[in-house]
């Protein structure tokens, strides 16, 4: 790449107008700098740190750029997902910031520290030709399914300490063919996510009942498997509750659909966050999203912890109103779904199934025995003991 051909590029790069927002990071620093240096340990110097730039994509320039160009927020892809009508302006705008996408996606180090002198001592990063006009069309068409932002790659999200939406780091990958038993329960929530994809009302669901019955995986393997039709899930602390409305305001408008969950959720009789969740579970219109549900777990059936004093005491005029506050706001979900601890012969169907898939190879019956003085152990039968029952056998 010649002089010329080096300034052409970068006065393009500094003429990117719809895709703007892209150029806020260290690659695209390091490259406009790169490609407006003539002089050779200057252009080796700030290929090493582009390079570096570019090490959580594993050094592939071709990846950054899908990346960065897919998950940008832009009036295009809103417009679209909103089936508004795109300017013209905007068209062309969105054309030429594409073109030139193409055209850095084609670059090799050579091409930005050409000196033959230094070939021996260049770092190193991986691209590919990427036809970026043909590629944003098909994620536009599809809109509804990939989104855009931080939920393009992402999906399962949860909120940092500054409230900002971001992806969880190691996700659960759970799956819908690793559980065992609990058939109708899964069913009943897969049935509700169906519908939301569908745009069919859609309920809450409270899924209660024993530790260690699947409640929170059934939650994440649904996320899991409807990732491909469009569904991203947020997980939110009982404590950023009062959050709730600021998480539905971001996502109002996306094509995507949303589980907002809440795990391990109770509640004391003075929390704060508890008129939050009711106003939620009621539709109040500053804390509701058409193209989301809450799906929340608990041990309890009345998520709001309650003493005998409670029920007895002199300082409440209304007592018995105040006791129906306290108990209904389980009854203000749409769905409530119990887990029960599995019975015994629910609990050796689990213990099999896993040591088969294990390759462990005991007889049935000695298996049976273990696995029954392992949950005498543990003080219960579930599906968590019987996984850490078979754990302990590899």
């Amino acid at each position: 790449m010649d002089l010329q051909e080096r300034k052409l590029l970068a006065a393009r790069l500094r003429g990117l107008s719809l895709f703007r927002g892209v150029l806020d990071c260290a690659v695209f620093g390091c490259l406009c700098e790169l490609l407006d240096c003539e002089e050779p340990l200057g252009q080796l110097e700030l290929l090493g740190k582009l390079c570096g730039a570019l090490t959580p994509w594993k050094a592939d320039f071709s990846r950054f750029l899908r990346e960065k160009v897919f998950e940008d927020e832009n009036p295009v892809i809103r417009d679209k997902a909103a089936l508004k009508p795109i300017s013209e302006a905007l068209q062309a705008n969105c054309s030429r910031d594409l073109g030139l996408f193409s055209a850095l996606s084609a670059l090799r180090p050579e091409d930005l520290c050409p000196d033959p002198a230094l070939k021996a001592f260049l770092p190193r990063f991986v691209s590919e030709p990427v036809d970026f006009a043909a590629e944003y069309a098909e994620r536009l068409s599809n809109v509804a399914r990939f989104g855009w932002g931080v939920f393009a790659r992402a999906g399962m999200l949860r909120l940092d300490e500054s409230g900002a939406i971001c992806p969880v780091e190691s996700p659960d990958t759970i799956s819908l063919d690793a559980f065992i038993g609990y058939e109708e329960e899964r069913g009943r929530v897969i049935e509700n996510t169906k519908a939301l994809l569908a745009g069919r009302p859609a309920a809450n669901i409270l899924l209660y009942g024993d530790a260690g019955t699947g409640k929170s995986s059934t939650v994440k393997a649904v996320a899991n498997a409807f990732f491909e039709d469009g569904l991203r899930l947020i997980e939110l602390r009982k404590d950023q509750l009062l959050q709730l409305a600021g998480v539905c305001g971001r996502i109002a408008g996306n094509p995507l659909k949303f589980i907002i969950f809440i795990d391990d959720l109770s509640f004391n009789k003075n929390d704060s966050d508890f008129s939050m969740l009711k106003a939620a579970l009621e539709g109040s219109a500053s804390v509701r999203s058409d193209n989301a549900v809450i799906y929340a777990t608990s041990n309890r059936r009345h998520i709001v912890k309650e003493s005998f004093a409670d029920r007895t005491g002199m300082d409440d005029v209304h007592i018995n109103d105040t006791m129906q506050e306290l108990m209904s706001l389980s009854d203000r979900f749409g769905e409530t779904i119990y887990f029960q601890k599995p019975n015994k012969q629910l609990y050796l169907r689990i213990v099999c199934d896993l040591a088969a898939k294990a390759g462990l190879t005991l007889p049935q019956d000695e298996l049976a025995v273990k696995a029954e003085a392992f949950a005498l152990r543990k003080g219960s039968r579930s599906a968590r003991a019987a996984e850490q029952f078979v754990a302990s056998l590899l």
